[in-house]
């Protein structure tokens, strides 16, 4: 199954009614490259009146229903569409992250099929599932873990190094001044 098209919609329905949602979980983790699948999708956003409304009208935009299924304590904003299969989680919380603000300060905005996604950075991903600390968050966290190493590497080996070479002529520190 094929969840590119599922995200499309989503991605054109929350640009269209301006609500800022940062892409987490397995799918955020995918997105940078980690080897795991999701059937879902779990965003996590601001929790305020004006974003609920804009929600409700994500919902309608897509044919779907806002459910809020019980779990302890839970503030979680289910929108499933029958007719289509899909399911997206919206959370104000989630666990091992302070805000949304701190959040969306460290994740990185990608480009999918000509459509914007703000995706947190795979350190908050992993973080939050050792936090959740549920069995099937525990179970993908190696993975998770391996990959942000990979990527970490890449960085570094793409990074500019700054080590001090010898200019022209042998002398270290500052060039020669040249008259004018």
């Amino acid at each position: 199954m094929n969840a590119a098209p599922f995200l499309s919609a989503l991605l054109d329905a929350l640009t269209a009614e301006k609500l800022e949602a940062v892409l987490i979980g397995n799918a955020a983790a995918a997105v940078l490259g980690a080897p795991v699948t999701t059937l879902d999708f779990d965003f996590m956003f601001r929790d305020t009146v004006a974003n609920l409304a804009k929600l409700k009208r994500v919902a309608k935009r897509l044919d779907a229903v806002i459910l809020r299924p019980f779990y302890p304590v839970s503030r979680l904003y289910r929108m499933t569409a029958d007719s289509s299969g899909l399911q997206a989680d919206f959370m104000p919380v989630i666990h091992g992250v302070r805000s949304f603000e701190s959040l969306r300060s460290r994740a990185v905005a990608i480009e999918i099929d000509g459509r914007k996604v703000i995706v947190a950075a795979l350190d908050d991903v992993i973080a939050s599932k050792r936090a959740a600390g549920r069995e099937r968050d525990l179970a993908v966290l190696p993975i998770l873990e391996r990959t942000a190493a990979l990527l970490r590497g890449q960085a570094a080996a793409a990074a500019p190094t700054t080590a001090t070479r010898n200019p022209p002529g042998g002398r270290r520190g500052r060039a020669k001044k040249q008259d004018r």
